[in-house]
């Protein structure tokens, strides 16, 4: 098993569903977590069973809809480890069913501002850092999703998240922090939805893949997880 043994990761929306899985799943190669959540309250049951494996853990707290709140999250990691040496962009949010032409401004801002907008700034507050550290993993998690125009604002945040992360790739191009993108598949979790076809368990190993890869490996790579199922 490739171990993470003194290495620090991000995962945003620590406390529940597929990013609970990847915290979990990361401990267990013995790296250490900075958990987040919209509120410390919501990370104190993952903390303690984190605590438990032996690694160190760091809790933050922040809204990824708002400034202050990604600055919250930026300034908790600051005031803990300091750094991060991998980051993974776990946390997103979709849309109610609706008419594609029916969809506000204010909705596209939301599911952006979330999904996109947030991402970047905490790539660009830790990503730097990991070049000049000689080591970096970052992990933007998109979707499969098509042929839905119900679902606009979602399936084209993600769409951007996928062409950030072929941009930022070739920012980081020649240097050990490599950059790819993820799609978990169609998860039962609060944003997938009960209908969703695989459980939560489904995801790992398949998420790991991209935080495992071997030094100056690849980058800006797409990876679907349950192509990794049972494994």
């Amino acid at each position: 098993m490739k171990r993470l043994d003194n290495k620090w990761a991000l995962v945003t929306g620590s406390s529940r569903g597929i990013g609970r899985a990847i915290v979990k799943a990361l401990a267990e190669r013995g790296c250490n977590m900075v958990l987040h959540a919209r509120t410390l309250a919501h990370l104190s049951s993952i903390n303690a069973e984190i605590t438990a494996m032996n690694v160190k853990t760091h809790c933050i707290a922040g809204e990824l809809s708002t400034q202050a709140g990604i600055d919250a999250i930026i300034a908790g990691v600051k005031a803990g480890p300091g750094y991060v040496d991998i980051l993974y962009n776990n946390a997103a949010v979709s849309n109610q069913s609706t008419p594609v032409f029916e969809f506000s401004a204010a909705e596209w801002l939301r599911t952006f501002q979330v999904n996109v907008f947030a991402m970047a700034q905490l790539c660009a507050a830790f990503g730097p850092s990991m070049r000049e550290r000689g080591y970096g993993r970052i992990v933007n998690v998109t979707s499969g999703i098509a042929g839905q125009p119900d679902l606009a604002p979602y399936s084209a945040s993600k769409a951007a998240v996928d062409k950030y992360t072929k941009d930022l790739a070739v920012e980081f191009k020649d240097s050990n922090v490599l950059v790819n993108h993820i799609d978990p598949g169609w998860i039962k979790t609060d944003l997938g939805g009960p209908n969703a076809w695989e459980e939560v368990s489904s995801v790992i190993p398949g998420m790991l893949v991209p935080v495992l890869l071997d030094d100056k490996g690849p980058s800006g790579r797409f990876y679907a997880a349950q192509d990794f199922k049972g494994l």
